[in-house]
């Protein structure tokens, strides 16, 4: 990714520009750390957002102290960004200062010592298990796309807890062959080995020879070839499985916002409210971070309030009156 294509102007110190060093973090970033385009574009624009602050406050951005930093945040919010955006901002200049403190460009990160901004717990968009159940067999119900595709793609999805960016890469090479389990690779260049329900592994299987017909007539080996495929036997793509998913949650009439993550995000909640270990689900996710898979537990919990909420006596209000209870 080159910043130099991105809006700013270059102010020259000490014979290196602000936005060199910018530059150079985010190639680290992709040859060492192997990050993805996405990612490495949002790392770019919160870095070349804080150059043009650092430039346009004749702040040195290799001297910054962490007044200055936050200072730049404060800035932010003054603009009325939202908290978890913020945060990610101050993320990235976290780990540019790491990545300056580790090559010697920087004595100190100034980053140390800042807190991020406290953020409400967003709850995940999840289908219940009966919900999820129904959402599995509209392709065969409602024939609308293409049946067997699609179920093999949602069995897939929610069995293995995959991202739209994992499943839209998976190709046969990286299935075993009973079709139980794949190697993916996640975030980072992070490899996880995922496993397929028998459920899956029939829609798997069931689809297997439409695909090969479609390959067939595009004159495409599909032996190393990527599992899903539109109708013209090319890869599936990421907006392709978010209109597929899309077309299936209008046509439902579940009434939430189902898009590809949300099978993601069942897939993690049911594992967690079956008793499964946390840190087990977090491997099974790919999570770098525990506190990311632990917002599933949350998850549990309010669903326990809510039917608490809607069964127990004393939570019930009737006639607008509380119940509550005599001593």
């Amino acid at each position: 990714m080159n910043l130099s294509k991105m809006n700013h102007t270059e102010t020259r110190r000490h014979g290196v520009t602000e936005f060199n060093l910018v530059n150079e973090y985010l190639s680290y970033l992709q040859a060492v750390r192997g990050c993805s385009v996405r990612t490495l574009e949002s790392y770019g624009n919160d870095l070349s957002r804080y150059a043009n602050y650092c430039t346009n406050h004749n702040i040195e951005i290799q001297n910054a102290a962490p007044y200055e930093v936050q200072s730049f945040i404060a800035d932010l919010s003054a603009e009325n960004m939202a908290a978890a955006s913020v945060n990610r901002c101050l993320s990235s200049i976290r780990g540019f200062y790491r990545w300056m403190v580790r090559f010697d460009k920087k004595k100190e990160n100034p980053c140390t010592s800042l807190k991020n901004i406290k953020t409400p717990v967003r709850m995940p968009n999840v289908l219940w298990e009966n919900e999820m159940a129904d959402f599995a067999s509209l392709p065969e119900s409602s024939g609308i796309l293409w049946p067997e595709r699609d179920k093999a793609l949602i069995m897939a999805m929610y069995s293995a807890g995959l991202r739209i960016g994992e499943i839209v890469t998976l190709t046969m090479s990286n299935i075993s062959a009973k079709f139980d389990e794949a190697k993916i690779t996640g975030k980072g260049g992070k490899q996880r080995y995922v496993f397929f329900s028998d459920e899956a592994k029939e829609a798997i299987l069931e689809y297997l020879p439409k695909r090969e017909t479609r390959l067939k007539m595009a004159g495409i080996d599909g032996k190393k070839y990527a599992l899903f495929v539109n109708s013209k036997g090319k890869p599936i793509s990421i907006p392709g499985v978010r209109w597929i998913i899309s077309r299936y949650a209008q046509y439902s009439g579940i009434g939430k916002n189902i898009h590809p993550h949300s099978l993601r995000h069942s897939f993690a909640t049911h594992l967690v409210n079956s008793g499964c270990d946390v840190r087990v689900v977090q491997e099974m996710l790919g999570h770098s971070s525990i506190s990311t898979t632990q917002r599933y537990t949350h998850v549990n919990i309010e669903k326990m309030k809510n039917v608490y909420m809607n069964a127990h006596p004393h939570a019930k209000n009737v006639e607008g009156v509380k119940h509550e209870r005599k001593t």
